[in-house]
């Protein structure tokens, strides 16, 4: 545990003495959606019908922002080679730089998602839902994002074939996270649809690692 948590924070200062990651995906995710009332109007009923999918969708692009560099970076520099042989197992590698990946990421997301769909109109009983779906489905895109992230490692133009290998596994997630915050606001119940975004999170924890590390062995040999 105490070489899992060194992993986690050295990543965590790594990214603050660059600077930008976290900034850079909460900034495009407030932008992107800040952009649909000019856009598509400033009707109340027609932003509120389209909150939920719009608040999910630009947190499903922001987070993709933060995936390229999540093993890319230790590729480059050797630390890749020295953490698959360092004692801790590569898949507890995975996941702290998950885990560190979504505190940077998908944490700023959740607790600026609710502003968001505040300003799309998105109805107040609707609110405590979205939180929680958001609190659910930014560690399962983190942690399934992984998996990509380490088959594009040492690819040319990584980042255009890590979306193209991520974004229809996000569509799952995407899909029971609006309808979850829909039923809610449609004074439905949401208990299904967060059940299947919490089974999606706990396949995510062990599966996700175990194949992101594999995928990474395959690099390095």
């Amino acid at each position: 545990m105490s070489r899992f948590a060194l992993i986690v924070a050295h990543e965590l200062k790594l990214a603050f003495r660059q600077g930008g990651g976290a900034s850079l995906a909460l900034g495009f995710f407030v932008l992107a959606g800040a952009l649909f009332p000019l856009g598509i109007g400033p009707e109340p009923g027609i932003l509120s019908r389209i909150a939920a999918g719009v608040v999910f969708v630009t947190a499903l692009l922001a987070t993709m922002l933060s995936l390229e560099r999540l093993f890319q970076g230790d590729f480059e520099d050797g630390s890749l080679d020295l953490l698959a042989l360092s004692p801790l197992p590569l898949e507890a590698v995975v996941l702290a730089k998950c885990l560190a990946n979504w505190l940077l990421a998908g944490l700023p997301l959740l607790f600026a998602a609710p502003l968001l769909a505040l300003i799309l109109h998105l109805r107040s009983d609707g609110l405590i839902t979205l939180f929680a779906a958001m609190l659910l489905a930014t560690p399962t895109l983190s942690l399934v994002g992984a998996i990509g992230a380490a088959l594009t490692v040492g690819a040319r133009r990584g980042g255009v074939l890590l979306s193209l290998l991520v974004l229809p596994l996000f569509i799952p997630v995407l899909i029971f996270a609006v309808a979850a915050v829909d039923a809610a606001t449609q004074d439905l119940s949401a208990r299904s649809a967060l059940l299947a975004l919490g089974g999606f999170l706990a396949a995510a924890l062990p599966l996700a690692p175990w194949a992101a590390a594999g995928a990474l062995r395959q690099a390095l040999e």
